[in-house]
């Protein structure tokens, strides 16, 4: 439960909270699984400040630090609610939700549709957006990844999203990588069609690896000279952006919804040309491994990350809305494929 002093509003005493963190889709995510990725961070270390952590989750979920219960889309949300829970973090767009005081994360990027008032964005730009200042960057833990070894010889650049969908545009990377001429190594996605009128033609140095846990990630980060990211949409955060910081990867990609935020000038180069991100690759050892490294840390720590929600649970159990009106998109017609030029 909440307890504030009145006399000095911005002092929060909190005692330990009965938590529930709500998804459509099982935990964990033994490979990819982004969203799967962050509510099991986040569960785990709230549970480490003490809280009490129950998760409504997909069919099949377990977890050793929580209690996991199985999600129904046929019933209604409030009869899936425990009795003993304090407030609500749901991963999706819910309807008709009294029980309990709630939040919900916006991960994606949802189109039109009207939010839910108590909606909070994960970058800045991302909140901007849709009208609104709320948000929570996301984080990693790094108790799950190995230790970086900045001072690895680094042999080849990356990639890491799902391969297979355009505005992740890794038919983009690979024509920066070959005009580079360095060695991709493409992570995420289950497959990977190298006959869809690439720039430039593609060679053995293309290296295809799909879905992989966080050990096989970790490897291929540790000997990257950077992550190539050049979205064709507005990214609203991008985990493989801290993940590739984390291990000393400058982000060469595009400057497209929350890039510009997350990579300053010295852990990356953001641009909507090829050549331009093909000159800077070329000199990818000018970046400072360990600046990037300490960046990621010190910003994207699942530290961070859980006393941004925490004080998100605490304004709802104060009776507050998180925002004044309900975010939507600022902008009617966005289109559909952002610019990237030779």
């Amino acid at each position: 439960m909440l307890f504030l002093l009145s006399a000095i509003p911005s002092v929060i005493i909190a005692a330990a909270m009965n938590i529930l963190i709500v998804n459509n889709t099982p935990i964990p995510a033994t490979k990819y699984g982004g969203t799967e990725r962050i509510i099991w961070w986040l569960g785990r270390e709230l549970n480490r400040l003490g809280h009490q952590i129950t998760y409504l989750v997909g069919e099949g979920s377990s977890c050793p630090f929580a209690r996991a219960l199985i999600y129904d889309p046929a019933k209604d949300l409030n009869q899936q609610v425990p009795d003993d829970i304090d407030v609500v973090h749901f991963q999706f767009q819910v309807q008709d939700f009294t029980k309990k005081p709630y939040i919900i994360t916006v991960h994606n990027n949802p189109g039109g549709a009207g939010l839910d008032i108590n909606s909070v964005f994960v970058s800045a730009n991302h909140a901007r957006r849709h009208g609104s200042t709320v948000f929570v960057h996301n984080a990693i833990d790094t108790a799950d990844y190995q230790l970086p070894d900045l001072d690895k010889k680094r042999t080849h650049a990356h990639f890491l999203a799902k391969a297979a969908w355009r505005v992740k545009n890794v038919k983009g990377a690979i024509d920066v990588a070959t005009l580079s001429g360095n060695k991709l190594v493409v992570l995420g996605g289950t497959r990977l069609n190298l006959k869809m009128g690439l720039r430039f033609t593609p060679n053995l140095n293309v290296w295809f690896k799909g879905m992989v846990g966080d050990t096989e990630k970790s490897v291929v980060m540790n000997a990257s000279k950077a992550l190539l990211f050049p979205v064709l949409w507005h990214e609203p955060f991008g985990i493989a952006i801290i993940e590739s910081l984390y291990f000393g990867c400058p982000v060469l990609g595009t400057p497209y919804g929350s890039l510009p935020e997350l990579v300053p000038p010295e852990a990356g180069f953001l641009s909507a040309s090829r050549s331009e991100l093909a000159e800077v690759l070329r000199n990818a050892g000018s970046f400072n491994k360990k600046y990037c490294h300490q960046y990621a840390a010190d910003n994207f720590n699942i530290a961070k990350m859980a006393g941004g929600y925490l004080a998100l649970y605490h304004k709802v159990l104060n009776g507050e809305a998180l925002n004044p009106v309900k975010p939507g998109l600022v902008d009617a017609a966005p289109p559909k494929y952002l610019p990237w030029n030779n």
